[in-house]
């Protein structure tokens, strides 16, 4: 709101049901704005974490589907030169870590669920969230 005051920002989309209320004055609730003047923000890349893996994830073993017992597994397992890296660690539960051991998803014949891959901070944003608006899809490439 305050950008908006300052006219900093436009409002692309409001909520037609939500007011914000002075004592004199009524106005729309901001869904969606855009800077008139772009503003170059650092961000900083989402942390390789046991948490964040997980929460890429959706707490779930990329083999299986289960949700109990869950651990960290390397797709190509470090005595074969795996790094921890986004790209090669996977949410596994231990049944299929073990069961997997020190062999790759296909030398183990068992197919990942999904490949793993580096999040993006509109991943983590969904999580938080429950998910994205509608009216947010377009502007963020959705």
């Amino acid at each position: 709101m305050k950008l908006l005051f300052l006219d900093k920002a436009e409002m692309i989309h409001d909520y037609p049901d939500r007011k914000l209320h002075t004592v004199s004055e009524e106005y729309s609730y901001p869904s969606v704005i855009r800077l008139r003047r772009y503003i170059n923000i650092p961000y900083n890349k989402i942390v390789l974490s046991r948490r964040n893996i997980f929460k890429r994830d959706a707490n779930t073993c990329q083999y299986c589907g289960s949700s109990y017992n869950l651990t960290i597994d390397h797709v190509l397992p470090r005595s074969r030169g795996g790094a921890d890296s986004w790209e090669n660690l996977v949410t596994a539960c231990d049944n299929c870590n073990v069961k997997k051991g020190d062999r790759t998803p296909q030398e183990a014949q068992m197919p990942l669920k999904r490949n793993p891959f580096r999040p993006v901070h509109i991943t983590f944003l969904q999580s938080i969230l429950g998910g994205v608006e509608e009216e947010w899809k377009p502007y963020l490439y959705m």
